[in-house]
């Protein structure tokens, strides 16, 4: 059982507008939650009618440090003009504290859906990738974590054998189809890539749209091979697979050069995902708000259906890696 200072019980209006007081922001309407599960943000408007966002960082994941790293990595890719949602400087600081809780501001930023079938739209994004990329590689995370087999992988797995959510009758099958993967990622992982800095979970729902790409939330950012921030907008069979690769990378490599041996991390990327999602879940379970948002994880076919998409991913990746176009 997690501790409950992890979550937000104490978390209530009165506290959210005296913190923003404490910044010098004055609250006059607004307080509207946004959606987000693992912070608690809310909109709001001032006495001067400017918009505005707070987030308040769930307790005791990040350290002052790490989130400090992942501002001082915002503004920077703001001063590279970059569009993306970073932190404001209030009173000397983009990163304040009050009643226990870290907090940041940013400016509200509107923008419509990312269209994930939209080839102008990824060929912008693969572009910006580029230039997210190339201020990542200047110099690395030293607080922040970088991606590999322990966090995603042999964590995740040990927080699913403990937990009470996993039917006992299934409970050994699910283990058993981990430690498969495992295996498995045991043999394909490896770290032969440039490290950099990164988005980290830069997933279609990460994106807005205005006049181009608006990149939001840096809460997963950490240090990690280039293709972690291009898989997850590539999607369909092999065939539009490579398609949507060309187009990505193409643009992408304007900026910086992507190293195509990478694309041998995709289906390890995922299998390690897959894992970790599932226990980022179930390590939320006493948050209230994952019991009513996610019902489905007390059923006992949606164990049955992970099992099964655990054993289908093992055998993805024994596979052969995508292999792009012979210019690639």
């Amino acid at each position: 059982m997690e501790n409950t200072a992890f979550h937000f019980h104490t978390l209530n209006p009165d506290t959210i507008v005296d913190a923003l007081w404490d910044t010098g922001l004055r609250v006059d309407s607004g307080l509207t939650a946004l959606n987000s599960y693992e912070n608690r943000v809310y909109q709001f408007s001032d006495e001067e009618r400017r918009r505005y966002v707070v987030k308040f960082y769930r307790p005791q994941r990040w350290s002052r440090e790490q989130i400090s790293e992942e501002h001082q990595f915002a503004l920077e890719l703001e001063q590279n003009e970059v569009p993306l949602a970073a932190p404001l400087m209030l009173n000397g600081s983009t990163l304040h504290q009050h009643d226990g809780f870290w907090f940041a501001v940013f400016p509200s930023l509107g923008g419509r859906q990312y269209e994930t079938d939209n080839e102008d739209q990824l060929e912008s994004v693969g572009r910006f990738l580029g230039r997210i990329h190339q201020t990542g590689e200047r110099r690395l995370f030293t607080a922040r974590p970088t991606i590999g087999l322990q966090e995603y992988i042999e964590e995740p797995a040990r927080v699913l054998q403990q937990s009470d959510l996993v039917p006992s009758a299934l409970k050994d099958t699910l283990n058993d189809s981990i430690a498969e993967l495992s295996k498995t990622l045991q043999a394909c992982w490896h770290t032969r890539w440039t490290t950099l800095r990164l988005h980290g979970d830069c997933h279609p729902g990460n994106i807005l749209w205005r006049d181009g790409p608006l990149f939001v939330d840096l809460d997963d950012a950490r240090n990690g091979p280039a293709v972690q921030d291009l898989w997850m907008l590539v999607n369909g069979d092999r065939q539009q697979q490579r398609i949507q690769w060309d187009i990505l990378l193409e643009a992408y490599n304007e900026y910086r050069d992507f190293d195509i041996n990478e694309l041998s991390l995709i289906e390890p990327l995922r299998a390690m995902r897959m894992v970790y999602y599932l226990a980022w879940i179930v390590r939320r379970w006493q948050d209230p708000a994952f019991p009513r948002n996610f019902p489905w994880m007390t059923e006992e076919d949606f164990w049955r259906r992970q099992i099964a998409s655990f054993r289908e991913q093992n055998t993805v990746l024994q596979q052969p890696p995508l292999r792009l176009m012979p210019e690639y």
